[in-house]
C-alpha cells in the first residue's frame, strides 16, 4: 500500500499563512459523550523530564475523537512514573461550559484548552506563564503560542490542523469522476449533482448529512463560516486576533452556494437536519454511503482505524471548500489551530509540576510522540514524528504548489457559543424552507449577531 508521509517540515510550508490565534470553544469532532478515566499502575522510575513528587494530573481534553488515545497514554505514563493522570473529555461542542463547571470544583483541571485570544481574556488568570518551562522550550516556533495582554506565553498549541471536503476517491471514480475535474465551485457542483441524481443506481450519494445537531453543527457555524470570514479578512487586511467589531455580508452568497449544495445533494432530508448528528454523518462517509464529507484531518485516525471504518488511506483525499469566489482555483485548505494547552496556575505547586512534567513527556517520549503523530497531522515540536495523515499531506501539497492557505479567521468569533447558536437556528429554519426571506435571517445572524456578541464581550 502506498504511504504518504507528512514530515514535521510541513510546519514551514504553512507557517506563512497561519497566525498565532487558536479557535473557539466548540468541539471539533466525533464522540458526543464525556468520558472519565483514572489511569492506574505500579510506580516505576520516572522517565526523563518527569520529576514530580506527590502531584497528580487532571487533563480536560478538548478533542473527543482523541479520547481513547489520551486514556491509553495516561495509563502508560502512570505505569512508568507512578503519577496519577486523569483524562476527562468534554462532549463535542460543550468545552466552554464544561471548563467553567470543572474550574468551579474543589479538584479542577490542571491542564486545559484555550482556543483563541478571546478565550485568553477569560482564562488568563488561570493560565500559568510557560516561559522557560521544559515543554515550552520544545516548540519549533512561536506561531502556535497564545499570549496574554502582558505578552506572557500562557497557552501552547500542540497541533495545527486543516479542514476542507474529505473525498472518497474510490467512490468518486466508481461514479465516473476524478479529483482532477474538481477545481472550483462550479465543477464541484457539477460532479455532486451528477452523483446525487444517480444515487439510486450507484448505491451512494454525494454528501454525507450536514447535520445541525450540536455534535455536528460546529462544522458549519464554525468551519464553513470561515470561508466568508477568511475572504473578508483578506480583503480588509485584518489579522487573526484583531477581532473586528463588525463584519459585512460580503461572501455570504458564497456560503449559501455551499450550504445549498450540502442540503440538496445528500440522502438526508433538509427537514431532518436539526436532529442529524456528527456520528451519523461520519458513519455515512466511513461506510461508503457518501463521496464527500466536510471535516478535518483529525478524522483520519477514525476513518482508517480497523476498529471503526477501516478505510484505505489511498482512497482518501481532502479538497478545498470551493464556494464560487473569483480565483478560488488557487485556494488551499483551511489551516490553523484551536488546540492550545494551558496549565492551571491556581493548582498546587505539586500538581503544576506534575502537569508540566506530563506535557514534556508527551512531546518528547516515544509513546507520546507516537500518539501525537497517529492522532494529529501537524505537530509543532522538535521531536515530532512524521505523520501518515494524508489530509495533512494534501494541505502541504496545496501550499507548496503556490495555493493560498485559508487561515482560521473564525478563531476571532466573539462570544463564540452564542454567535454559533444563533447562526445554527437561522440555518435550520432556512434548510427547512430555503427562501430568500429565510436566508436574510441567516445573514442577520452572521452580521448583526457578530456585532451584538462583540458588544457583549467588549462592553
Amino acid at each position: 500500500m502506498k504511504k504518504r508521509v507528512l514530515a514535521v517540515l510541513l510546519t514551514g510550508l504553512l507557517t506563512g499563512s497561519l497566525l498565532a490565534g487558536c479557535g473557539g470553544s466548540g468541539g471539533s469532532g466525533g464522540s458526543t459523550e464525556s468520558q472519565t478515566s483514572e489511569a492506574g499502575g505500579a510506580s516505576s522510575e520516572a522517565s526523563a523530564g518527569a520529576t514530580s513528587s506527590g502531584g497528580s494530573v487532571y487533563y480536560l481534553n478538548f478533542k473527543p475523537e482523541a479520547d481513547a488515545a489520551w486514556q491509553e497514554l495516561a495509563a502508560a505514563y502512570t505505569e512508568q512514573t507512578g503519577v496519577n493522570v486523569q483524562v476527562v473529555t468534554a462532549a463535542s461542542g460543550t468545552y466552554s461550559d464544561t471548563l467553567t463547571a470543572e474550574m468551579g470544583k474543589s479538584a479542577p483541571p490542571t491542564i486545559f484548552n484555550i482556543g483563541n485570544a478571546a478565550g485568553m481574556k477569560d482564562w488568563a488568570d488561570y493560565a500559568l506563564d510557560l516561559t522557560d518551562t521544559a515543554v515550552f522550550n520544545e516548540r519549533v516556533n512561536d506561531d502556535y503560542v497564545l499570549y496574554d495582554e502582558s505578552g506572557a506565553p500562557k497557552a501552547l498549541g500542540y497541533c495545527y490542523e486543516s479542514f476542507g471536503i474529505i473525498v472518497n476517491t474510490k467512490l468518486l471514480e466508481q461514479a465516473g469522476h476524478n479529483l482532477g475535474e474538481i477545481k472550483d465551485f462550479d465543477s464541484l457542483k457539477a460532479v455532486a449533482d451528477d452523483i446525487h441524481a444517480r444515487a439510486g443506481e450507484l448505491g451512494f450519494d454525494a454528501f454525507s448529512a450536514p447535520g445541525l445537531d450540536g455534535s455536528s453543527s460546529w462544522r458549519f457555524s464554525g468551519h464553513l463560516a470561515n470561508v466568508p470570514l477568511y475572504y473578508q479578512y483578506k480583503d480588509k487586511g485584518i489579522n487573526v486576533g484583531e477581532m473586528p467589531s463588525e463584519i459585512t455580508s460580503d461572501y455570504l452568497d458564497n456560503f449559501r452556494n455551499v450550504w445549498d449544495l450540502y442540503i440538496t445533494d445528500t440522502a438526508t432530508a433538509a427537514t431532518s437536519l436539526s436532529s442529524s448528528t456528527g456520528d451519523e454523518s461520519e458513519a455515512e462517509f466511513g461506510e461508503g454511503k457518501a463521496v464527500f464529507y466536510q471535516n478535518g484531518d483529525w478524522e483520519f485516525a477514525n476513518l482508517t482505524s480497523a476498529e471503526k471504518f477501516g478505510m484505505s488511506p489511498d482512497d482518501l483525499a481532502m479538497i478545498p471548500i470551493y464556494s464560487g469566489v473569483a480565483g478560488e482555483e488557487k485556494a488551499g485548505l483551511n489551516s490553523g489551530t484551536e488546540n492550545c494547552w494551558a496549565v492551571n496556575a491556581k493548582a498546587s505547586e505539586e500538581n503544576i509540576q506534575a502537569s508540566l512534567d506530563f506535557l514534556y513527556w508527551v512531546v518528547t517520549s516515544e509513546e507520546g510522540t507516537t500518539m501525537l503523530s497517529e492522532q494529529f497531522s501537524g505537530i509543532p515540536f522538535k521531536n515530532a514524528k512524521p505523520s501518515e495523515n494524508v489530509f495533512g499531506v494534501d494541505a502541504a501539497e496545496y501550499a507548496s504548489a503556490g495555493n493560498y492557505t485559508m487561515f482560521w479567521a473564525f478563531n476571532d468569533t466573539p462570544n463564540v457559543d452564542s454567535w454559533r447558536a444563533t447562526v445554527v437556528t437561522a440555518l435550520t429554519a432556512y434548510s427547512a424552507d430555503p427562501t430568500d426571506d429565510k436566508w436574510n435571517d441567516v445573514v442577520s445572524a452572521f452580521v448583526d449577531g457578530w456585532t451584538i456578541e462583540w458588544n457583549t464581550v467588549n462592553g
